[in-house]
């Protein structure tokens, strides 16, 4: 009777350890979706920063054709502004769709200078003042290529450090679920092999 008991314990303990196991398991495979997801993530995050660069494009094409335009002599002062205003208005609607993306801090500080860079032009526009656009104009641009600059290096460090964290997680969770997998085997062949010498099969009757 008291080796049944201690057979029925360590049965029970057995079951629980398998249903532990499969618990952690599951809940591993899950972890290493999750890791997925987020390395996915990083990745749009990457991607929508690949379209900010196409608008930094955008705003350097305008840029330069406000500064063109400013350094046309041949034009008329009245040509002139409604050109660089109505240029002003296709950055303003780039401004817009720019403000909708991730930007980190410092990408936001830059950008911040940029927009203040176009508000000068569109007063300077008003004053006629043809060569202080040109210069206000070239800050803007200097000031675009250092936000693509942040751009490219913030963009490659997310993307570095999520296929790190991806490869990490990933490691540790195959690891895991190599580990729990052998430490299910080893209990399932115990706990059989314990039913097995619990069990007595009954011998055949002897004909002497």
């Amino acid at each position: 009777m008291k080796d049944l008991k201690k057979y029925s314990n360590k049965t029970k303990a057995a079951f629980v350890l398998l249903i532990v196991m499969l618990l952690i398991l599951l809940g591993n495979f899950n972890t290493l979706q999750n890791s997925k997801n987020v390395n996915d993530n990083i990745n749009a995050i990457y991607n929508d920063r690949l379209v900010v660069a196409h608008y930094i494009f955008q705003y350097s094409k305008q840029l330069h054709f406000i500064k063109a335009e400013a350094e046309k002599l041949n034009l008329s002062d009245n040509t002139r502004r409604t050109e660089i205003i109505h240029t002003l208005d296709i950055v303003h609607n780039i401004d817009d769709l720019y403000t909708k993306t991730v930007l980190t801090n410092k990408e936001k500080q830059y950008f911040d200078a940029f927009l203040l860079s176009c508000k000068e032009i569109n007063n300077q526009v008003e004053n006629k003042s043809w060569r202080e656009i040109v210069n206000t104009s070239e800050e803007a641009l200097k000031t675009l290529e250092s936000l693509s600059q942040i751009q490219i290096e913030e963009g490659k460090a997310k993307l570095a450090a999520a296929n790190a964290m991806y490869s990490k997680n990933n490691s540790i969770g195959q690891l895991q679920i190599a580990l729990l997998i052998i430490l299910g085997g080893i209990t399932f062949y115990l706990l059989i092999k314990k039913i097995k010498k619990t069990v007595k099969i009954p011998e055949p009757p002897s004909l002497n």
